[in-house]
C-alpha cells in the first residue's frame, strides 16, 4: 500500500504495529510476525532512516511519527524527486531533439531518397521514426503474415508512441487472419488504440511517419533487402493519396467480412480479377498473401456457385453475372 514511498511490507507491518502499540519491543513484534528479529531490526533501521520513527521522550525507545506527520512528509520528499526528475527529463528531451535536428540538416536539401541496405538499418531507422513521431504512423502490411522477429521489433516502439498520443494506423491485407502470430499483433495493437482496417490486395509494404517521410521497400518482394527512405512532397503526397484511399475502402479490424451486393468478399471478387488477368493460382496466392490451397478452395467454391465446370466457363459467368 505505501510500496511507492518507500516502504516495503515488512517496512510497512512493523510501522503500523507501532502506531498500535507504542510499547512493543522487538522481540514482541518478531513474535507477532513471526520473523526472526534480525529483520525486524533492519524494519526498524529503515523506519529511521524514512524519519518515521523518532526517539521516545525517556529516550529509553523508539515511538512512530504520527502518518499525518511523517507519511505526508515522505510524500512531499517523493512528489519533490519526481518533480526533479521530470525537469531532468525534459532536459534531455530538448537535447535529443537539438541532436537529431543537427543530425538531419546534414542531409543535403536535394537528397530525396535514402537508402537503407539491410533489415537490421530499416528496423533502426523505424524506431528512430517512432520515436520521433508527433502525430501519425500509417503502415501498408502487405502479404498474409508478418514475421515473428519483425512483430517483436516493432512492438515496443508503436507502445511508446501511442502512448504519446501518435495515432497508427495500419492495413492489413485480408489474409492475415489466416496467421496466428500477426492476428494476435493485429489484437495487441487494437487493444493499445491503434487502428486497423484490412483489404484484399495491397500494392506493396509501406511505412509514412508525420506524412513527411516514407520507407518502401528496395525490393519488394523481400522486404529483408533494405529500403528506400522518402523526403519532399513529390514523393511523400502520392503515398499518402494512395494510403487514405486504400483506408475508405477498408473494412475495419474485428468485423467479421463485407459481402457486397453478388454476395462476394472482397477477397473473392480479387481472386476472379487476377485469374481474369491471366495469374496462375500460383501467383494469385502470392499477391493475395494466400496458400495455392486456400486460392483452390475458394476458386472451387465460386466455380460452384456458378454453376461452372471450368475455368474459362467460370470466367464468362462471372462476367454475364457482373461479378467482374
Amino acid at each position: 500500500m505505501l510500496h511507492a514511498l518507500g516502504l516495503n511490507e515488512l517496512t510497512e507491518s512493523v510501522y503500523r504495529i507501532l502506531l498500535a502499540e507504542p510499547d512493543w519491543g522487538v522481540e514482541r513484534i518478531a513474535a507477532d510476525l513471526h520473523l526472526p528479529e534480525a529483520q525486524v531490526r533492519e524494519a526498524l533501521d529503515e523506519l529511521l532512516e524514512l524519519t518515521l520513527l523518532r526517539p521516545a521522550g525517556d529516550s529509553r525507545g523508539l515511538r512512530a511519527v504520527s502518518p499525518e506527520v511523517g507519511l505526508t512528509r515522505l510524500l512531499a520528499r517523493n512528489q519533490n524527486q519526481l518533480l526533479f526528475r521530470q525537469q531532468q527529463l525534459e532536459s534531455a528531451r530538448s537535447a535529443i531533439a537539438a541532436l537529431s535536428a543537427e543530425f538531419i540538416d546534414r542531409r543535403p536539401d536535394d537528397e530525396m531518397v535514402v537508402r537503407l541496405d539491410s533489415l537490421e538499418a530499416v528496423r533502426d531507422r523505424l524506431e528512430e521514426l517512432a520515436a520521433t513521431a508527433t502525430q501519425e504512423c500509417l503502415s501498408l502490411m502487405r502479404g498474409g503474415a508478418v514475421r515473428p522477429d519483425s512483430i517483436q521489433a516493432g512492438k515496443h516502439p508503436n507502445q511508446l508512441a501511442l502512448e504519446r498520443g501518435v495515432v497508427i494506423r495500419s492495413i492489413f491485407q485480408d489474409s492475415f487472419r489466416n496467421d496466428p502470430d500477426t492476428l494476435r499483433y493485429a489484437r495487441w495493437l487494437a487493444d493499445l488504440g491503434g487502428l486497423t482496417r484490412t483489404v484484399p490486395l495491397l500494392p506493396m509494404r509501406l511505412v509514412i511517419v508525420d506524412r513527411s517521410v516514407a520507407l518502401v521497400p528496395t525490393d519488394p518482394s523481400d522486404g529483408r533487402r533494405g529500403a528506400l527512405e522518402l523526403h519532399g512532397a513529390a514523393l511523400i503526397q502520392p503515398l499518402c493519396a494512395l494510403f487514405d484511399e486504400l483506408w475508405r475502402s477498408g473494412a475495419d479490424f474485428g468485423l467479421p467480412a463485407v459481402r457486397d451486393d453478388r454476395d462476394l468478399t472482397g477477397s473473392e471478387r480479387a481472386l476472379l480479377q487476377l485469374l481474369g488477368e491471366g495469374h496462375t493460382d500460383e501467383s494469385a496466392g502470392r499477391k493475395l498473401g494466400l496458400s495455392l490451397r486456400t486460392v483452390r478452395r475458394m476458386m472451387q467454391d465460386l466455380m460452384n456457385r456458378l454453376g461452372a465446370d471450368s475455368r474459362f466457363q467460370a470466367g464468362a459467368q462471372a462476367v454475364r453475372k457482373d461479378w467482374l
